[in-house]
Formats: structure tokens, sequence, C-alpha cells
């Protein structure tokens, strides 16, 4: 059995009392809550002994142990900044950490079924170089290998938000914290993965330095990729037609260019265009960042993530100003609704914040 499945079958342990206890929360009948009850008892009792008898059960609790330092870390900064509902704030973070495990799969499945392995289209460019300068030089191979870990990582962490909390995100607030939120439980059960392989090929001894990496920048830059595309797809669902406008004569020429790459202006809507740009710069920023680690330019890793946080720190700042000169709906779209074919899934609102601007 692949070490990942019993990893995940340990964080589903971990997460099923949790889960338990907000249903149990939720449920007002004494006789359900009496049986939830004993049901988070018991499964609460199960975890330790469970996981201690899978092969490297000790390993698999400390990952999982060391994981949560940095998510609960960087989960209270965030959500005390701006609270959401705690039961979607669990569940998002949830299912963004059971995000990872689909790629798991898909590469395990490589070994049966070679020609899904998109990694393969690397191979063909092995021998061509891109020089960064006289003296630096990345094999386009590396390029198009951490583009495609980029497009598959920030998919899913943005497939994990449409999941949750699609109906829920009632303004660009919503968004970027749920983004976030999906980020840092994917950046969790990385974590995880990447403490367990260490401690099982090198010892716990060399724990530290990974640990330190991994907590603060690792963790840290996927929650920036994910909040700056949190901000484009608040932008695009939720910006109103002047702003609207404004964004479309004030675009940056490689936006423009972009446009005419994939014949954007013509065919697609204005929240799909802003999605597919938040897309692409996240995946952009995300490839640069691995990019960095695979050859070794750890000295370019400190500056870039203090850029990134200067660029999110704009972005937050644009979307106070849109929000001060009333450039952006909250608890309505700008378009229909997929599901419900409104400008907002009504159920999800009270009536009388229906039109509040």
């Amino acid at each position: 059995m692949p070490y990942w499945v019993q990893i995940m079958g340990a964080m589903i342990l971990a997460i099923s009392p949790v889960m338990g206890w907000m249903i149990y929360q939720k449920k007002k009948n004494p006789r359900k809550k009496v049986n939830y009850g004993l049901l988070i008892f018991i499964l609460a009792l199960s975890i330790f002994p469970v996981v201690k008898a899978m092969p490297q059960g000790a390993q698999i609790i400390g990952s999982i142990a060391m994981a949560s330092i940095p998510a609960v870390v960087w989960g209270v900064i965030f959500y005390k900044k701006n609270p959401e509902k705690k039961n979607l704030t669990a569940i998002t973070f949830f299912v963004g950490a059971l995000a990872v495990f689909p790629i798991l799969l898909y590469k395990f499945l490589w070994q049966f079924f070679p020609w899904i392995n998109a990694f393969r289209i690397a191979d063909f460019y092995k021998n061509d170089l891109i020089g960064v300068s006289n003296l630096m030089w990345i094999p386009l191979s590396v390029i198009i290998t951490f583009m495609i870990v980029g497009i598959i990582e920030e998919l899913m962490k943005l497939l994990s938000v449409k999941l949750v909390d699609d109906d829920e995100i009632k303004s660009i607030d919503d968004s970027i914290e749920f983004f976030i939120i999906a980020a840092l439980g994917f950046a969790f059960t990385e974590n995880i993965l990447y403490f367990y392989n260490i401690w099982i090929t090198q010892g716990s001894q060399n724990l530290f330095l990974p640990f330190v990496f991994r907590s603060s920048f690792s963790t840290f830059a996927h929650l920036i990729f994910s909040g700056i595309l949190g901000y484009y797809y608040g932008v695009a669902h939720f910006a109103k037609p002047i702003l609207q406008d404004e964004i479309k004569q004030n675009r940056h020429k490689w936006i423009v260019k972009l446009h005419k790459m994939f014949n954007l202006k013509k065919s697609r809507l204005f929240h799909e265009e802003k999605m597919l740009e938040g897309v692409l710069i996240a995946v952009g920023l995300h490839a640069i960042f691995n990019i960095f680690l695979e050859m070794n330019m750890t000295f370019l890793i400190v500056p870039f993530l203090v850029a990134g946080y200067m660029a999110i720190n704009y972005l937050f700042a644009q979307k106070e100003n849109h929000k001060q000169y009333g450039k952006m709906y909250v608890y309505t779209r700008n378009h229909p609704h997929p599901k419900s074919n409104v400008h907002f899934k009504r159920s999800a609102v009270k009536s009388k914040q229906h039109l509040v601007t």
C-alpha cells in the first residue's frame, strides 16, 4: 500500500471527530446529539491506536503534529483578519488538505497508464536551455514541468473553494479568505508528506531545517499564490460595471497580449477573463518559486516572497479602495450564477440583503 494512502487514512481519522463535533453542535434533537456524541468519542479514542498500528505509524503521527503547527499559526493570523463561519472555514481547510491526494493518485496511475503522464511533454525539451543571464541557464524541461505542477496545484485549490464555498462567497473579502484557507489546507498535507519522507529516508535529526523552511517560506508562498487568485476571483464575480470599464481601459500591455492570444476580448465575459488572469498569475508565480528551489537559487526565495507580499498588499489596498468608492457588489454577483441562473443563489442569502451594494 502506498505510504500516502496510509497518511490520507490517518488524516481522515483525525478529521472525523472534528466534523462529527460540528454536526453535533447543529443537531437539536437530544437523542441524535447523544448518538453523535458517542460516535465522536469512539472516533477520538480510535485515532491513536489505529494510526500507531500502521507501518511507520509513529512517523505519520509525528509528521501530522509537525505540520499542524504552521497550519494553526497561519490560520489564526488570517482568521483574525477576516473571520468566517467556523464550520465553513474547517470544511474548506479539510477539502483543501484532501485535494493533494487526487494528484498523488494521478501520479500513482502513471505506472499502469504511462500515456496519462502530462510531464512526459517536458522530456522533449531536456536539451533546450533558456538564458536568464550570461551566468544562468535554465532547462526548458524544468520550466515546463513546474508550469504543469503549478497548473495542477492551483486548479485543485480553486476546485476546493468552488466545491465548498462557491455559494457562500458573497464578497471579495470572502473570496480571498476562503482561497487562503484552502491553500493552508493544501500546504498542511504537503508538509506532512515532506516531513514523513525526510523522517523515513534521512532520520528525525534532519527534520529541523525542512520544518523551518516549509513552515515559513513554502506555506507562505501557497498563501500568496492563492490570495492573489482569490482577489481575481472576487473581482471577477463582484466588480460593478464602472469598475469593469476602468479595468478594461487600464489593462497592462501583457494583459492585452494575453487577451489577444486567447481571443478573450471577443469571446469571453468579464468574469471569465479575470478568472483566467488570476489562474495564470498564480500558476506563473508558483512555477517561478519551484524553479528557484529546483535550481538551488534559494538566495532568491526571500526577495521573491517579499515582492509577493508587497504585491498582495497592493491588491488588498486596491480592494479596499474599490469598496470605499462603491465599485464592488456585496451579496450579489455581476453575472448569473451557473447553478441557479440568477445573480446569486437566493437561498444562501437573506432577501433583504440581495440588493445591498
